[in-house]
């Protein structure tokens, strides 16, 4: 098999009424909203021309079930990954902007450069990068041609992008060009990655979880 492209695609609106920072918690699931912009990201990829051979997705519900419109257009079964997971926050559950008007959190904003609220950046980075590989050398050793769809969560995407881009991985994460359900593609030529496109399918302007941690 030969893989021409690898597609981070991000998860659909997550229903979250309360308007937590949901983390790794379980139980969020997709909104119905959230659900129709996956189905808008697998029809994108879809009309790329190239066929999906590989499919692979965070173990988290939301991620899973963005999954599931690329498994039916593509007949795949997705397989899951530890590695595309969400990062660590200390400040998982709570509702973000009320947890940093309390000093006592001040804390965990010391160094923002590694984060200190979660895991680190670079580990973020050594995992994703470490999935890709793995899944376009397994690519290459199979039989059948197509791409490579991994679905995953904003900060992870995003993440890959500035490591690929040679950028520095701190950042503000309100400034991620990383929307929901948008598809991040990515070529490898030799042992490099490279960015080579980045769209966004999915109607997000009436999203009420939008999501940035």
């Amino acid at each position: 098999m030969t893989a021409s492209r690898l597609h981070l695609v991000r998860h659909g609106e997550v229903h979250n009424p309360a308007r937590v920072l949901y983390g790794r918690l379980p139980d969020y699931h997709l909104s119905r909203a959230g659900r129709g912009m996956a189905a808008s990201a697998a029809a994108h990829v879809a009309q790329l021309g190239d066929p999906v051979a590989a499919l692979y997705a965070s173990p988290l519900e939301r991620a899973q079930e963005s999954a599931e419109p690329f498994a039916e257009r593509f007949d795949l079964v997705p397989e899951i990954d530890i590695r595309l997971i969400e990062p660590t926050n200390v400040f998982e559950g709570t509702r973000m902007r009320r947890s940093l008007m309390n000093p006592l959190n001040w804390w965990h904003l010391r160094q923002p450069s590694l984060p200190s609220w979660g895991e680190p950046y670079a580990s973020i980075a050594e995992r994703m990068l470490g999935v890709m590989d793995e899944a376009w050398t397994a690519a290459a050793e199979g039989t059948t041609d197509g791409d490579i769809v991994m679905v995953s969560h904003q900060a992870p995407i995003w993440i890959t992008h500035l490591r690929v881009a040679g950028l520095p991985l701190q950042h503000d994460p309100r400034t991620r060009r990383c929307a929901l359900s948008s598809v991040t593609s990515f070529e490898r030529v030799g042992d490099v990655w490279r960015e080579v496109a980045y769209a966004e399918p999915a109607a997000t302007g009436d999203a009420v979880d939008v999501g940035a941690v």
